[in-house]
């Protein structure tokens, strides 16, 4: 038969209650088969590296346009989140999920913390550095107007503080002449079975470093 065994610990001078709940039913607890610490609650220093401390999301369900150049975006409304890491030594999941419309060519979408540029390319001569470009370019602005362009983006971030950071989503254009959306594509006609109004997200996950 297996044991319980409570064990003090040689140097600590505190005691180790274990409670019983307020309750008039028999419960059992059974304890997994594995070496290493059980932990149901605590505050958020106490869970190993790796551990979900919290999640924050925000879902636009409107759509966006701009004709914002792609080498100064503008920041789309109501795509930001805004998290306060636990530690410094946290990171951040951060998880983006949309769909881009572009009147001709493409549309381009980069990260933000703050006002930092982050999961963006390399400078490269004159190339613009974005985080994901949604769309290509086909040849008919008769299709164009009606195309879907999803995107997504997954960034494990290092803020390294404990004080509010604000994730958000910037879009840009190739040519202020031509304009660029989000949940929606050019055309947009209103009927019931096409050009749809689309959602996107932004969803933030603090890890325990």
């Amino acid at each position: 038969m297996s044991k319980v065994v409570i064990q003090g610990h040689a140097s600590g001078t505190g005691d180790f209650t274990i409670a019983a709940p307020n309750s008039n039913t028999d419960r059992t607890l059974t304890l997994p088969d594995v070496a290493g610490t059980v932990l149901t609650s605590g505050s958020n220093a106490d869970f190993p590296a790796g551990s979900v401390l919290q999640v924050v999301q925000t879902v636009k369900t409107d759509t966006f346009s701009t004709t914002a150049l792609t080498s100064s975006p503008a920041d789309v409304t109501n795509m930001s989140v805004a998290i306060t890491p636990t530690n410094t030594s946290s990171k951040i999941l951060v998880l983006v999920n949309g769909v881009g419309g572009y009147q001709a060519y493409q549309v381009n979408f980069r990260l933000m913390r703050n006002s930092t540029p982050i999961s963006i390319g390399d400078a490269i001569g004159s190339r613009p550095r974005t985080s994901v470009t949604s769309g290509s370019y086909v040849g008919n602005a008769s299709y164009e107007q009606y195309h879907y362009s999803p995107f997504s983006i997954c960034y494990l971030d290092s803020p390294s503080t404990t004080s509010s950071t604000t994730y958000k989503l910037q879009m840009g254009t190739y040519n202020a002449s031509y304009t660029v959306y989000l949940n929606r594509n050019h055309g947009y006609q209103n009927t019931a079975n096409y050009d749809a109004t689309t959602a996107s997200s932004i969803t933030v996950m603090e890890i325990a470093g």
